[in-house]
């Protein structure tokens, strides 16, 4: 019994946690709107800390790579000392391109949460579902967190981009 009620309040602080670095995603993606750029944000988790956060800097760099987890990633590289992310788990506001996706099984994330689908760009689930192919590295996987809030937001992004 005693076991059982520790097994549900791990869950649940568990699932608290999950939201608290969801939320500071989407206060990633939000910076990206202000910016005009497509609104994704992520955050990077280590020990149970946010140790790297970024938001999409394509247009404003200028560069292909500009993508929030990938951002956020390489901050991460640098805050450890390390390439390997082995202990990192990844909050993303929206399902990692194939790019993020190889560079997540590159750096040996642990755990990648993701908010929304991306039906024309995913590389997780929606398009290909590249974490699914046996690579030397595999990456626990669950999305849904805050889907509400991340979608929201991109299409209020792209109607105000249809709009100009």
């Amino acid at each position: 019994m005693s076991q059982d009620r520790d097994t549900i309040m791990k869950s649940q602080e568990n699932q608290l946690s999950s939201a608290k670095f969801m939320k500071a995603a989407l206060l990633e993606a939000k910076k990206a709107y202000m910016k005009d750029e497509v609104p994704v944000g992520a955050v990077v988790v280590h020990d149970g800390k946010i140790i790297a956060r970024a938001h999409n800097l394509r247009e404003e760099k200028q560069s292909f790579h500009a993508h929030a987890e990938f951002l956020a990633m390489l901050k991460a590289t640098r805050k450890i000392g390390s390439w390997r992310l082995e202990d990192c788990e990844v909050y993303v506001t929206l399902e990692p391109c194939p790019m993020c996706a190889g560079a997540m099984i590159q750096a040996r994330i642990k755990n990648l949460y993701y908010a929304a689908q991306d039906p024309k760009a995913g590389g997780v689930q929606s398009v290909v579902q590249l974490l699914d192919i046996p690579f030397n590295h595999q990456i626990h996987v669950e999305s849904g967190l805050m889907e509400d809030e991340s979608k929201a937001l991109i299409q209020s992004f792209f109607k105000k981009l249809r709009e100009k």
